[in-house]
């Protein structure tokens, strides 16, 4: 246990860290009186479970807690720093007590062959494993040793609870700094429990080095202007989940025509640095998938942000991405170009060809016409309306099913008029 023994140098979110259950501030939903994490932990009764959530959430602190708590061998590893062979030695060590438990903190920094060494044990109940990690296991951890885990996932702490934390360590002169009585304005405990974007250890630090800047200069107080010198820019965690979950957010937020909401993911994704020509992709695909013929032009503007942003770069891009999605956000919706692309590659993929109809066959060869090719075909710019009836595949094939939205409407009567003359 001298591991996790506190001193007065360590930081004061390693200070912090909550010694029992009792103590830990957040994670309700996972560590609530009855709940089954909970209930292990207090009976010593932990199986194989991976920690999963964003920084500052409690997961090496509650690993922290199994140590203490628990009667087996605790072994602790870190993945950044730690390789093979390190695991090698902690599974020996496991090996010869009756009972170890491994935690390996960022877990899922460990590649795949160092994950699979840890497998076998694993699998055997010589070691329980606790993992903690930033990224979703279920893309990040070998769906193997996954399989053989708990997965319990941690949210980022609410505004309340970072101002608990922060109230602990003024109040706390043993841990905490509580012996130097500093006077914080509640208007900067309120930015510091916003700006941190619910990491505790964030909050923390913002608080300790304010501290330090108060002890070191003529300042009175803790107030908002030193907690935004010290924080300087509101924290934003973007994992690879978050990746993936905000263009996901973004792309149904177009779909779904709330402006605002469109707008609040999109500054989201540039806050956090994310590829500005991804999001114009992506805005391009949701022109032609979810906005369709209903609005033709939606594909036009779509492009030309891509092409402006490619141009331009940043930050300026982030006009024309806005105006791009927005009017996409705003168009008539139709996803019938969409569905009927993907019903006719089924129909291709699923089903005997059909051959090309004699008359459609190409007739730019020299003897194109002794094979039949062309022959009886009709050209529709000869005929009123530029259209004439003639078959131009084979069979009864019916994929596109246009809406009554937008301009496809118009497409919808012509439709139904063609399709009408040929029964």
């Amino acid at each position: 246990m001298e591991l996790f023994k506190t001193d007065r140098k360590s930081p004061l979110a390693w200070r912090m860290q909550p010694k029992d259950l009792n103590d830990f501030v957040g994670q309700l939903h996972i560590l609530g009186k009855g709940k089954p994490l909970r209930e292990a932990i207090e009976r010593d009764l932990i199986v194989s479970l991976i920690l999963y959530g964003p920084p500052g959430t409690g997961k090496t602190a509650l690993a922290h807690i199994i140590a203490r708590k628990t009667q087996a061998m605790f072994i602790s590893l870190n993945a950044v720093t730690s390789g093979i062979g390190d695991i090698k030695a902690a599974l020996k060590d496991a090996r010869s007590a009756n009972r170890a438990i491994l935690f390996i903190d960022e877990i899922h920094r460990f590649n795949k062959v160092q994950q699979d060494a840890l497998l076998p044990d694993v699998e055997n109940g010589v070691v329980t494993l606790v993992g903690a990690s930033t990224q979703n296991p279920f893309f990040s951890i070998i769906p193997a040793l996954s399989s053989r885990s708990m997965i319990f996932q941690l949210n980022p702490l609410s505004e309340d609870e970072i101002k608990e934390l922060l109230k602990r360590a003024l109040e706390d002169n043993d841990n905490g700094i509580g012996e130097f009585k500093i006077n914080v304005n509640p208007d900067a405990m309120a930015y510091i429990a916003t700006a941190s974007g619910g990491d505790a250890r964030k909050a923390l630090n913002t608080l300790e080095m304010g501290f330090f800047i108060i002890n070191s200069t003529n300042r009175k107080c803790f107030d908002i202007e030193l907690a935004k010198e010290v924080l300087q820019k509101k924290s934003l965690y973007y994992s690879e989940d978050e990746h993936y979950d905000t263009i996901s957010a973004f792309i149904k937020s177009m779909r779904g025509s709330d402006p605002d909401a469109v707008l609040y993911w999109l500054a989201k994704m540039i806050e956090a640095g994310e590829d500005p020509l991804f999001i114009a992709r992506r805005i391009v695909i949701c022109a032609s998938e979810d906005v369709g013929n209903a609005d033709p032009r939606a594909l036009q503007v779509a492009v030309s942000a891509y092409h402006a942003v490619e141009s331009i770069g940043m930050p300026e891009g982030r006009i024309p991405l806005a105006q791009a999605a927005i009017y996409l956000t705003m168009a008539p919706k139709s996803n019938a170009s969409y569905k009927g692309i993907e019903k006719a590659l089924a129909c291709v993929r699923e089903e005997r060809l059909s051959p090309v109809p004699s008359h459609l066959k190409s007739t730019g060869y020299k003897g194109a016409s002794r094979l039949g090719a062309g022959i009886g075909y009709k050209y529709p710019h000869d005929f009123k309306g530029h259209h004439v009836e003639q078959q131009y595949v084979k069979g009864s094939k019916t994929f596109f099913f246009p809406t009554e939205e937008g301009y496809e409407k118009i497409f919808r009567e012509r439709v139904a008029k063609r399709r009408s003359r040929q029964l």
